[in-house]
């Protein structure tokens, strides 16, 4: 299975410190392209973590309810 890939455009000044980390890298990445997918991935990956774990006020108190009869036992 082939992935598709499209161009995206960024400062020269943001390239050019991309290009120093992946040289920093010591071979982790081969390519700004291959560090920017994996920032790029890594953030959305940790988004949707967090959008994951938000809990509403009615969900909290119902926790704090658990964990206090918890606590008794």
């Amino acid at each position: 299975m082939s992935t598709d890939y499209v161009s995206v455009n960024i400062p020269k000044k943001l390239y050019e410190e991309i290009e120093k980390k992946v040289v920093e890298s010591q071979g982790d990445f081969k390519n700004v392209e291959e560090y920017v997918e994996f920032v790029l991935t890594e953030l959305i990956r940790e988004e949707e973590e967090e959008t994951e774990n938000v809990s509403t006020p009615e969900e909290e108190e119902k926790l704090k309810d658990r964990l206090g009869k918890l606590s008794s036992i």
